[in-house]
């Protein structure tokens, strides 16, 4: 009998879905509130176990969201496997080897499916909610910004594009805004969103060029990083990307930026010591952290309304890792 409820509770809503398409970009909070109520509370309790098991988690889960949106929009088409009709972006260069949180997004998704009874909450949305629910994890109460939602998942996902559209570790700071421009965001946006890497780690071979090469870079800093990557070898070393507090969400990245101390290349480029606006940017929110929360969380909502599938486009996958 409960089976049979929950197959016709279903049917109602995807029925509805059809009948009242969410015209595309026009995402909402309140998107679950009577299709299952209980959805996001089940999300942020499965990201507390990830990230109680693993502190390094809630790091993983913000950067899936950015490689899912930075590609062709926020659509969970990273979290694809391959097909005989595609290559997907798991093995694009920026994931191969360092996009982690897979298994936690399967979780997530088995566990919302069990509580709502039904397949109605996609993967794209998972994957924002629990970009937010890390960083409001991490950081605190500050950084817990309302998610908008209603995205559709991709039915398909591309090698290549992963490859062209997400900036890698060696930018300069014109191609990284220029990058971030084209999708529809500002240098304002950057300079944000770049502070997530207050968190998380980096491997050696996407920072070993900077602490052999660099000149901006502290020297006593590189010389310690040197240590746990060689010239050869090492590649897969780790490192975090704020050495003082890499599992708190706070404001030591802009810090360690004024003190020529970013991990990555494109990290350093953001501020210069020029002067110029993103130098400015650099300091107001190394020293406000208020204001980093507070405008951070803007920058979320705006990378994640970037060209969503909604209404009659894409489909709520029944497995993140496949279409239906």
């Amino acid at each position: 009998m409960a089976a049979f409820q929950s197959f016709v509770l279903c049917f109602i809503l995807g029925f509805a879905a059809i009948l009242i398409p969410t015209s595309t970009g026009q995402l909402t909070p309140d998107f679950y509130k009577y299709k299952c109520p209980q959805a996001l509370g089940v999300i942020k309790s499965v990201v507390l176990r990830a990230i109680q098991r693993e502190p390094r988690m809630g790091a993983s889960l913000l950067r899936l969201h950015f490689h899912d949106c930075f590609v062709n929009g926020c659509d969970g088409s990273v979290l694809l496997d391959d097909t005989a009709n595609f290559t997907g972006e798991k093995t694009a260069f920026p994931n191969l080897n360092s996009l982690r949180g897979f298994d936690v997004i399967d979780e997530i998704k088995e566990a919302v499916d069990k509580a709502c009874r039904c397949n109605v909450v996609s993967c794209a949305d998972i994957v924002a909610v629990a970009a937010r629910d890390s960083v409001a994890i991490l950081g605190g109460l500050p950084f817990s910004y309302p998610v908008l939602l209603g995205r559709n998942d991709a039915k398909n996902a591309s090698w290549n594009d992963a490859n062209i559209d997400l900036p890698p570790p060696f930018f300069s700071f014109a191609q990284l805004l220029g990058n971030f421009q084209s999708h529809g965001l500002e240098l304002k946006d950057l300079v944000l969103l770049s502070g997530g890497h207050t968190i998380g780690l980096a491997r050696c071979t996407t920072f070993r060029q900077r602490i052999y090469n660099d000149s901006n870079i502290d020297s006593s800093f590189a010389a310690g990083l040197k240590n746990g990557c060689p010239v050869s070898g090492g590649d897969n070393n780790t490192q975090p990307l704020d050495y003082e507090t890499p599992t708190r969400f706070d404001t030591q990245y802009f810090k360690d930026l004024q003190q020529s101390k970013g991990l990555l290349h494109s990290d350093q480029e953001l501020y210069k010591g020029d002067g110029s606006e993103s130098d400015q940017l650099v300091k107001y929110y190394g020293s406000n952290p208020y204001y980093f929360a507070r405008d951070f969380g803007a920058s979320m909502i705006k990378m994640g309304n970037m060209k969503p599938l909604t209404g009659a486009q894409g489909e709520v996958r029944l497995n993140c890792r496949k279409i239906n």
